[in-house]
């Protein structure tokens, strides 16, 4: 008994390491920027034009000997080494360098960094940035899921599953990515995300995850600059791999600062704010553009949505203004009063945060009448935020955002996807975002065999633009399984890693890519693992744990139940269940099924897996829901219909990491 016990516990801690694994580059190459500069960084990339020059900036004591820059359709060039400081090298781009986002390879005695994201390009630059904003991704290795269909957004599935047939299961992951590569399609200048990048400050494969989907945007034409947020807090695993804790790039005329308000705290130090100041001092005539994830302004009792601030100065009216600002900054009144007094003093037209999950916008305008805008953006990732329909009636609804904000070199700030409705200083409009990715979405499959992308575009219109996918060698797009118009514009192997770049218009509806090796004939694999409660009762929803694997990618999951006559089971409008993801790591092939409370009787219940090719799996398993009939002296705890069965957070992954196990001892 011991010896089988022991068994269990090593297996369970192989899974569980596996679940943490990064994956890692050929032995030549690292990613790990920090081991090697301090900028540019994975999320500060460096701008520039032909012939200009820019500055890295690299850890002490390191030899720093080339630095070339490639991309999947230009390059390599290699840059100059203008000149060398005791803290920065100076490079300078071929006068001939094509505009685009370029990988950095770096050169060094200690090897290659490869930085993704690490220069952009202009032909000239831009008089007009439009800025595709995200916020609150919480991308996570856990279960961060909630259910989309068309405008609707629950984190319930019982609650959706009253109002759609359809409702999807919408992961971080795939919210992200989805948000990202959008943006990347419909011609942003830069994408930047507000903080709360991962769910989990520790979760290393999460920021694995969100620096590929970084890497694959900015292949695709958007720069991407991010800050770091209250979950991304203690910064340990964040400055390793994304970037640090607070920074500034020029664009231009631009100067975009990004500044750390920390955890619990909720605004930046003092020390920033003088970091700051000196250099605005330094940047005069600059269009000052400034980030932090805790809103600066945030007055749930005057009002939730935000409003309109004007004719008080920070220096004089500061009694009145204070009322205004949220409890996070009004913590240190004297940073709070110094942040706004520099806000008038050089002119900061526009600041963006998030944290709140939902829009939020305020316009404070001060004695000269300059107009500066504080935005916020609902979360783009995360399903924990007031639902829509809203649960409770008086509350404000919201929904999986991004957003484009777009401002000039005279300061002018404009939204020109969502209009705000303001009535006497006060903000009517709950949304203040574009519904993406609530409404468009990639699911992308990646493997040994190749890369599929299913595509679910609920949005007025077709989607045309670039988009990059990790390929395996020797792929090509399978025209008898793609129903997407693309066009393959270039294919290159960067660093051990083959990409394909094609333009692609992604249509209403369902939709599909195909890139690989050759045809899948093969079906999926599909086991039923356990039920939550083992013995589910009558009227009492309960969950299905399962796994699912393709040579490919399987593109529909879900679940059927029939009762004793052969009759479809219908809840609310379904009467397919859709199977959710248990994690947000790639290639993970548990899922779980959560399905409504039965009468008492005989079912029966189909797991269904189709994959990219039509080959389709089916596993059955008999249910007979009955009453259980507690022994003597005994108490049994008793569920109702309107609770949600099943198991949550690290529970539910130690029950999937022993599910193989499980299977194994079944057969």
């Amino acid at each position: 008994m011991a010896r089988r016990l022991l068994a269990l516990l090593i297996a369970f801690a192989t899974a569980l390491s596996a679940l943490g694994a990064v994956p890692a580059l050929a032995q030549d190459y690292s990613t790990t920027y920090s081991d090697y500069v301090y900028l540019p960084a994975p999320v500060v990339p460096a701008f520039a034009i032909p012939g200009g020059t820019f500055k890295l900036y690299p850890k002490e004591g390191l030899q720093v000997e080339s630095v070339t820059a490639v991309s999947i359709l230009h390059g390599p060039y290699d840059l100059q080494i203008v000149s060398k400081d005791d803290k920065s090298i100076t490079l300078q781009t071929p006068d001939d360098i094509a505009p685009d986002d370029y990988f950095l390879l770096i050169k060094t005695d200690k090897g290659t960094l490869v930085l993704p994201n690490g220069l952009k390009v202009f032909k000239e630059w831009p008089k007009t940035l439009k800025i595709a904003w995200t916020s609150d991704t919480h991308v996570t290795t856990g279960a961060k899921v909630g259910f989309v269909c068309d405008q609707y957004f629950q984190s319930n599935v019982y609650k959706l599953e009253e109002m759609c047939s359809n409702p999807i299961p919408l992961h971080s992951v795939v919210a992200t990515y989805s948000a990202y590569q959008y943006w990347a399609m419909n011609g942003a200048t830069i994408m930047i995300n507000t903080g709360d990048e991962v769910d989990t400050s520790g979760d290393v494969t999460g920021y694995q995850i969100i620096y590929n989907i970084t890497k694959l945007a900015s292949a695709s034409g958007l720069p991407v600059v991010g800050i770091k947020g209250n979950h991304d807090d203690p910064p340990t695993v964040y400055t390793q791999v994304l970037g640090p804790k607070y920074f500034y790039v020029t664009i231009g005329k631009f100067i975009i600062i990004g500044l750390d308000t920390g955890g619990d705290r909720g605004y930046p130090t003092m020390d920033e704010i003088e970091w700051m100041e000196k250099v605005l001092d330094e940047h005069k005539g600059y269009i000052p553009i400034v980030l932090y994830h805790h809103p600066y302004f945030f007055n749930p009792r005057w009002n939730y949505l935000g409003g309109v601030i004007k004719d008080l100065d920070p220096s004089t009216d500061w009694d009145q203004i204070k009322e205004y600002v949220g409890r996070y900054w009004g913590a240190d009144q004297e940073v709070a009063k110094r942040f706004l007094e520099d806000v008038v003093k050089y002119n900061i037209p526009l600041t963006m945060s998030g944290h709140i999950h939902h829009d939020m916008y305020w316009l404070y305008i001060d004695k000269e009448g300059h107009k500066h805008y504080f935005l916020t953006l609902t979360s783009t990732g995360a399903p924990d935020k007031e639902p829509n329909p809203p649960a409770n009636p008086r509350h404000s609804p919201t929904w999986y955002g991004s957003n484009l904000v777009v401002i000039d070199e005279n300061g002018n700030v404009e939204m020109p996807y969502t209009p705000v409705k303001i009535e006497n200083d006060k903000v009517r409009s709950d949304f203040i975002s574009v519904p993406v990715p609530q409404e468009f979405m990639i699911f992308k499959h990646q493997t040994g065999f190749g890369t599929a992308l299913k595509f679910i575009n609920e949005l007025n219109n077709s989607v045309t633009g670039p988009i990059v996918i990790p390929v395996p060698a020797n792929a090509k797009v399978d025209p008898s399984v793609t129903n997407v118009t693309y066009k393959v514009i270039a294919s290159r192997e960067i660093a051990g890693q083959y990409y394909m770049l094609l333009n692609v218009t992604i249509p209403q509806g369902v939709s599909q890519l195909v890139v690989d090796t050759g045809k899948d004939t093969e079906k999926p694999v599909v086991q039923i693992a356990y039920l939550q409660p083992s013995h589910p009762k009558p009227d009492s929803q309960f969950t299905v744990y399962f796994t699912a694997q393709d040579n490919l990618g399987i593109r529909d999951l879900y679940a059927v139940l029939y009762d004793s006559n052969g009759n479809i089971v219908k809840y609310g409008k379904v009467d397919k269940f859709p199977a959710e993801p248990s994690s947000g790591k790639p290639g993970d092939t548990f899922y779980i099924v959560e399905l409504p409370g039965l009468k008492a009787g005989k079912y029966k219940l189909e797991i269904v897996a189709e994959d990219f090719y039509g080959n389709k799996a089916v596993v059955t398993k008999e249910l007979n829901i009955a009453e259980s009939k507690p022994s003597a002296g005994s108490t049994t705890p008793t569920s109702t219909a309107k609770e949600k069965g099943g198991i949550c957070g690290p529970a539910a992954i130690v029950g999937l990491a022993i599910a193989p196990l499980l299977l194994r001892r079944r057969k």
